[in-house]
C-alpha cells in the first residue's frame, strides 16, 4: 500500500510540473470514450440486423442522456469543492505570503541591526572558514565581505589576555588589536551556534571596543599606584620628619626634667617648667601628626581584647580631673550599671577618642564642668559615649565642619584657644574604623554633647568590677553641694543603688531637713567653705550615720584637724563607684577620720610624704650598659639618667663603634648586660648592629644580649624591622624616665622586654 501511494504521489508531482501532458491525456480519453460510445450505438441501430427498434432506441438514448446528465452533477460538485479548496489555499497562501514578508522584514531587520553595531560579528565554521562577517569586522580587518566569506583570515593580536570560561560554556577573553587607527583592546565572546536544523554548528564570536574602559582601567591603577607611592613617600617623610624633631625634644625635656631635679631658684624653675610644657606640647602635636598620617595611609590597627568599661572611664575623667580643677570647673563620670563589665575592643583607641573629646570640653569650658556618661544604645551590643559639658558651643553651620582636617569652629576661637583642627578629625576616623558613629548636639553658649556610638561586645570573663553595688533601699543620703554636674551624677548612681537622695545646695538648709528623717549618709561638698563645713557637720552627728567630706587633692591639705575629727571619712573628687561604695557601706567605727576615703588620694599621700630625692634609689648591683647614640646631647641625657639610676654606661657614637665595644666586652669577659640602640646612626645604623651582634651570637653557645631600640619612629613597619633584626623591644625618643627605669628593671625577670 506504501509503495502503491508513493506511486501515486510520484505521479501527481509529475503531472503538476507537466500540465500540458495532463490535458492532452485527459482530452484524448474523453473524445475516444464519447466517439467509441456513439459510433458504436449508431453503427448498432442502423445495422440490418440489429432488429431496430425505435422504443429500444429511445430507451437507449434516454439512458445515455441521464448517464450524460448524471456526469455533469457530478462534474459540477466536484468544480465546487476544488473551488472552495482553492479559496481555502489561497487564503493560507495570503496568509504564509504575509508571514514570508514578515520574515523578510526582520531578517532585513536583523541585518540592519547586524551591520549598524559597533560590535564585531564573525561566524567560523569547524573547518575555521569565515560563514559571516559584519561591517564593523570587515572595516577592522580592512578586507571586503566578499574575500572574508569562505577565508580562515584574523585579526592580527597585539596582547593576549587572561581566558575565562562561563558556566554557559561561553569563552571570555581580552585582545589588543591592531587597526586602521590604531590598537584597539577588543572583549570577545565565543560560543557555538546552529543556524538550520540540521546543519552543523558554527562558532559565533561577538567582540566590543572597551579601548577607552581598558585604558581608563590602567590609569585608575597608575593613579592608585602613584597614590600609595605617594602615601607611603609621605608617611617616610613625616616619620623621618619625626625623628628628627624627636632627637632634640628627647634632649630638651630629657634635660629639662634632670634641670628640674637640681637647686634652682623660684624664677628658673619657673623657666624649666616653662621649657618642659613647651616641649611636651611639641611632642603632643606631632603625636596627632603621626597618627593623622597613620589614619590617612590606612594602616591604624585595632585590637580586640577584653577590658574593664567603668575602669577605663574613672582612669579618663582622674587623668583629666587636674586640668579641669585648675580653671575651677569639674569633671565627672557615670557608667550605667546595665552595662557588661567587661567589653571586647580596642582600649587604647577608645581612650585616646575621649581623652581628645573630653579635653576639648574642658578646654571651652569656663564655668560649670564636663560630664562623661557611658550608657547603652538603642541598637544591640553597642554603647553609647557622652561627653557634655557647660562651654561656649558650636555655631550650627560650623557642627559639621569641626570634622574636617585642621578645622575649628572659627577663626576667633582658634586664636583663643589654639590647636591643629586635627583632633576631632582623627577621632572620628578612629570611631568609623571602629564601625561606630560620632553625633553632635550644641547650642552657643549653652555648652555641647558629643555622642560616640561603638559597638562592644560583652566579653567572655568575670566580673572585674572590683566592688559589688550596695543595697541602699530604703536609705536617705543627702548631697550638700552646688548645683553641679558631679552631684546629679552622684546622685544617679544612688538611685540606681536603691537611695532615696536629696541635693541641697546651701548648708543652712540642708541643716533645716535634718530632723525630718534619719539620714544613712550625708555627703558635703568643700567647695561650700570651712566655715558651713563646721557647722553643718556638728549638726549632723546625731542625725546621719555617715559623715563624709568631698575634696580635691588641691583642697585636702585645708582641712584642719577639728574638721577631720567631725567626719567619718573622706572622698576624692572626681569619685569613683568604688570608693563610694566602700564608704557607704563600712561601719562608721572604721572609718575612722585618719583614713583616707579614696584609693587615689591615699596614693597621693604617699607621694607627698615621700622625699623628693632627684632619682630612684639605685640597686643594689648597677648593670653594664651599651648606649649606641649619635646625638651628642642625646648621649649625655642616657649617660645621666643611666648614672643616676646606679648603672655603669659606656657611650658611642656609631654602629660599628658599638659592634667593636661589644666585641670587645665579650672577649674580655665583661659582657654588656644590655644594649640600648639607636636604630638610625652613621656609617652603619642600629638595625644592622643589630643583626651582626645576633649573627655572632648564632655561631657561639654565648648568652643572648638584650637588646632595645632608641627610635623616634613610631610607624609599625619600623618596629617590624626591629624584631626582624633580633631586638627585644622599644623606647621611644622622647624618653620617659619611668619607662627606662621600668625596661631595665624588667631585665632581672625576663629576658625579652618591651617598653
Amino acid at each position: 500500500m506504501g509503495r502503491f501511494f508513493r506511486i501515486k504521489l510520484r505521479f501527481r508531482r509529475f503531472l503538476r510540473r507537466h500540465s500540458w501532458v495532463a490535458t492532452i491525456v485527459r482530452s484524448f480519453t474523453i473524445f475516444s470514450v464519447a466517439f467509441g460510445g456513439a459510433f458504436g450505438f449508431i453503427s448498432g441501430a442502423l445495422s440490418e440486423h440489429s432488429g431496430y427498434d425505435p422504443n429500444a432506441f429511445a430507451i437507449g438514448v434516454s439512458f445515455l442522456f441521464a448517464l450524460a446528465c448524471l456526469w455533469i452533477v457530478t462534474l459540477g460538485i466536484r468544480l465546487r469543492l476544488m473551488r472552495r479548496r482553492l479559496r481555502t489555499i489561497a487564503m493560507h497562501n495570503e496568509a504564509m505570503a504575509d508571514r514570508n514578508w514578515e520574515l523578510q522584514e526582520a531578517e532585513q531587520r536583523a541585518s540592519t541591526l547586524f551591520e549598524a553595531q559597533d560590535d564585531l560579528i564573525v561566524l567560523r565554521d569547524l573547518d575555521g572558514l569565515i560563514t559571516y562577517a559584519n561591517d564593523a569586522y570587515c572595516e577592522l580587518a580592512q578586507i571586503s565581505r566578499s574575500e572574508l566569506i569562505g577565508s580562515t583570515a584574523t585579526l592580527k593580536v597585539l596582547e593576549q589576555g587572561d581566558t575565562a570560561l562561563e558556566s554557559s560554556g561561553t569563552r571570555v577573553y581580552d585582545q589588543k588589536i591592531e587597526g586602521p587607527l590604531g590598537p584597539r583592546w577588543i572583549a570577545w565572546r565565543e560560543g557555538l551556534v546552529r543556524n538550520d536544523a540540521g546543519a552543523p554548528a558554527e562558532m559565533q564570536s561577538v567582540g566590543r571596543d572597551v579601548t577607552d574602559r581598558t585604558e581608563s582601567e590602567r590609569a585608575l591603577a597608575d593613579a592608585r599606584d602613584q597614590a600609595d607611592a605617594a602615601n607611603r613617600a609621605k608617611s617616610r617623610f613625616l616619620a623621618m620628619a619625626s625623628h628628627e624633631i624627636r632627637t632634640p625634644l628627647n634632649g630638651i625635656i630629657g634635660m629639662s626634667g634632670l634641670l628640674m631635679d637640681t637647686q634652682l631658684t623660684p624664677e628658673q624653675m619657673t623657666y624649666v617648667k616653662a621649657v618642659k610644657t613647651s616641649g611636651d606640647a611639641l611632642l603632643a602635636l606631632i603625636e596627632e601628626l603621626l597618627d593623622y598620617s597613620k589614619i590617612e595611609a590606612g594602616k591604624i590597627d585595632l585590637e580586640h581584647r577584653a577590658f574593664a568599661l567603668s575602669g577605663l572611664i574613672e582612669d579618663i575623667t582622674e587623668l583629666l580631673a587636674p586640668r579641669a580643677q585648675t580653671k575651677g570647673i569639674e569633671i565627672a563620670a557615670y557608667v550605667d550599671e546595665r552595662l557588661p563589665m567587661q567589653v571586647t575592643g580596642d582600649a587604647a583607641r577608645l581612650r585616646q577618642v575621649l581623652l581628645n573629646l573630653a579635653g576639648n570640653a574642658i578646654k571651652f569650658t569656663a564655668t560649670g564642668g564636663v560630664a562623661l556618661i557611658v550608657e547603652p544604645s538603642i541598637w544591640p551590643n553597642e554603647i553609647s559615649f557622652l561627653v557634655r559639658d557647660t562651654g561656649i558651643g558650636i555655631a550650627p553651620e560650623a557642627q559639621q565642619r569641626i570634622f574636617r582636617e585642621f578645622e575649628q569652629a572659627d577663626d576667633r576661637i582658634a586664636r583663643s584657644y589654639g590647636g591643629t583642627g586635627l583632633g576631632l578629625s582623627i577621632s572620628d576616623r578612629i570611631v568609623r574604623r571602629m564601625g561606630g558613629r560620632i553625633t553632635l548636639a550644641s547650642t552657643p553658649g549653652a555648652g555641647s554633647t558629643f555622642e560616640v556610638s561603638i559597638p562592644l561586645a560583652a566579653a567572655d570573663t568575670g566580673d572585674v568590677n572590683g566592688f559589688t553595688a550596695p543595697d541602699l533601699a530604703g536609705q536617705s543620703i543627702m548631697l550638700v553641694a552646688p548645683h553641679s554636674i558631679e552631684a546629679s551624677l552622684i546622685s544617679r548612681r544612688l538611685q540606681r543603688w536603691g537611695a532615696q537622695t536629696c541635693i541641697v545646695s546651701d548648708a543652712n538648709v540642708a541643716e533645716a531637713l535634718l530632723p525630718e528623717r534619719s539620714w544613712h549618709a550625708i555627703l558635703i561638698d568643700h567647695t561650700l567653705g570651712t566655715a558651713a563645713m563646721e557647722t553643718f557637720a556638728g549638726a549632723a552627728r546625731i542625725h546621719a550615720t555617715h559623715r563624709i567630706v568631698m575634696v580635691t587633692p588641691a583642697t585636702r591639705q585645708d582641712l584642719s584637724a577639728a574638721e577631720t575629727a567631725m567626719f567619718t571619712g573622706y572622698l576624692v573628687k572626681p569619685l569613683r563607684a568604688s570608693s563610694l561604695a566602700a564608704r557607704l557601706t563600712a561601719s562608721p567605727e572604721i572609718a575612722a577620720p585618719s583614713l583616707i576615703g579614696d584609693q587615689s588620694l591615699a596614693i597621693e599621700a604617699a607621694a607627698e610624704s615621700a622625699p623628693t630625692a632627684p632619682a630612684s634609689t639605685p640597686p643594689d648591683k648597677g648593670l653594664s650598659i651599651l648606649v649606641a647614640e649619635d646625638n651628642e646631647i642625646n648621649a649625655l641625657l642616657m649617660r645621666s639618667l643611666l648614672t643616676r639610676l646606679g648603672h655603669n654606661v659606656v657611650i658611642t657614637t656609631n654602629g660599628e663603634h658599638a659592634m667593636e665595644s661589644w666585641l670587645s666586652a665579650r672577649s674580655a669577659g665583661t659582657p654588656y648586660d644590655i644594649v640600648l640602640m639607636d636604630i638610625q646612626m652613621p656609617r652603619l645604623n642600629g638595625i644592622e648592629t643589630t643583626k651582626q651582634i645576633r649573627s655572632h651570637e648564632a655561631g657561639q653557645s654565648i648568652r643572648r644580649t638584650p637588646i632595645l631600640a632608641l627610635t623616634a619612629n613610631t610607624l609599625v613597619e619600623d618596629r617590624y624591622a626591629c624584631f626582624e633584626a633580633g631586638m627585644d623591644g622599644f623606647l621611644i625618643k622622647p624618653l620617659d624616665r619611668e619607662k627606662l627605669e621600668e625596661a631595665l628593671a624588667g631585665l632581672a625577670a625576663a629576658r625579652h622586654i618591651a617598653a
